[in-house]
């Protein structure tokens, strides 16, 4: 028998570089704690760290702290440094095949992740639209985009600056469509989609706690979500895709035209045309790294926003969700004033800026110094240097952002750990 409302919560924030792997143990006076695993993904260790051999640590590190149960698993949305940990390999080794040895009771995803949703579906089991048809096509064209901007970066002859090769490939990576761990996230359920203003997918699993799913909206409650450079994001993604595929092929084509013919190969432009072919590059380049940045975005939009509310104190849990996500939510004078007694925030988006509205941040009545009593925790997952640029004030962790949590808040940072360390623990008593 469990008690009706847990006596604390402890939350093991794991080290995954550049990623979100959070084991959350609800612990009660009697009967025993319930252990939900929210996300398990990287794309960055640390200098020195085998990514695949720390995964595995990880996750038989959940398994030893949840005694070979998981309650549930969240993956708040598909980008790789969210669930890359959940890929499997065929000798059942990986780290996703160790989760789901774990057998969770209920698997909670976002409503875009459905892999049986209908093409035009607003929302699982709602109503069809012309207007969400055309969002879950786009939302299936990210993907090869993200795809074709990868193996472009991977080619010889992309021509790119290094800079913006680089990070042309890490948006790609992170974008594509990590298909092992989606498998494995379908098939460990049972499977809830969900949305804005659902039901709590999580009451039948976590006794004394209720889960208000605060996004992402469906487009049947706003267009937001979906926000693009095109009126038509079903179309603007598909012609994004093909000349993406354009480009691919370009960079990797070799073939001579006459190849019997006697050739010299040029190692170099002549020196009048260099100055024209290295700004139609950059231009270029620039112009793919801005489709593969709002892809980024949109992806980001997608994810799950959860409060946890465990007696009187408040968990909240945003995944990734940007502004346009945000937005709604905070529309509702209802959600904004739960929000003002929040106790305890995952940071969004790894410290970055634009998925920590300055409106919910300035909402949170338990901001405060050293002396404030019950004063706001929050847990940072990240790693300096992998995404953005400090130059254009894009860094992530955004540097002004961590100084206001630190001063303003109890911040418990992945980043802090030293070498080994697999996780920072943070306990709130109830």
């Amino acid at each position: 028998m469990t008690t009706k409302t847990p006596v604390a919560v402890h939350i093991f924030a794991y080290q995954v570089g550049f990623g979100d792997c959070f084991l959350v143990r609800f612990r009660y006076a009697v009967g025993p704690s319930r252990h939900i695993l929210i996300d398990f993904g990287s794309m960055g260790m640390r200098k020195g760290t085998a990514a695949a051999d720390w995964m595995l640590k990880i996750a038989n590190d959940i398994a030893d702290k949840c005694e070979g149960k998981l309650d549930a698993v969240i993956a708040t949305h598909r980008h790789a440094d969210h669930i890359s940990g959940f890929a499997t390999n065929k000798t059942g080794t990986a780290s996703g095949n160790i989760i789901a040895s774990l057998t969770p009771s209920v698997v909670v995803q976002p409503w875009t992740e459905q892999l049986d949703l209908a093409e035009d579906a607003v929302a699982p089991n709602v109503a069809h639209s012309a207007k969400a048809r055309s969002a879950a096509l786009a939302l299936r064209s990210m993907n090869a985009v993200a795809g074709s901007a990868l193996a472009l970066v991977s080619a010889k002859g992309h021509g790119l600056a290094p800079a913006l090769a680089a990070r042309l490939g890490f948006l790609g990576e992170d974008n594509i469509s990590n298909l092992s761990a989606v498998k494995n996230l379908a098939a460990m359920g049972p499977n809830v989609y969900t949305f804005h203003g659902a039901s709590d997918p999580l009451s039948k699993v976590l006794p004394g706690i209720k889960t208000h799913v605060l996004g992402p909206p469906t487009v049947e409650q706003t267009d937001s979500i979906k926000k693009m450079r095109s009126r038509d994001p079903d179309e603007y993604w598909h012609f994004q895709r093909m000349r993406m595929a354009t480009e691919v092929a370009t960079s990797q084509d070799t073939d001579e035209p006459f190849p019997a013919a006697r050739s010299i190969r040029g190692t170099r432009l002549p020196m009048s045309t260099r100055w024209v072919a290295k700004r139609v590059r950059d231009v270029r380049g620039s112009q793919l790294l801005q489709i593969v940045t709002s892809l980024d975005k949109a992806m980001n939009n997608t994810s799950l926003i959860l409060l946890f509310e465990v007696g009187k104190k408040k968990l909240l849990f945003p995944g990734d969700a940007q502004i346009e996500n945000w937005r709604y939510a905070l529309s509702f004078p209802k959600i904004v004033k739960q929000l003002t007694e929040v106790d305890v925030l995952k940071v969004g988006h790894h410290g970055s800026l634009n998925a920590t509205p300055k409106s919910l941040w300035g909402a949170f009545a338990k901001k405060g110094t050293t002396a404030t009593p019950n004063r706001l925790k929050t847990v940072l997952s990240t790693m300096p240097g992998k995404h953005g640029d400090e130059a254009r004030k894009t860094e992530v962790p955004r540097t002004t952002l961590v100084n206001d949590l630190t001063e303003h808040s109890e911040l418990h940072n992945t980043h802090d750990l030293g070498e080994g360390e697999l996780y920072k623990e943070v306990v709130l008593e109830i």
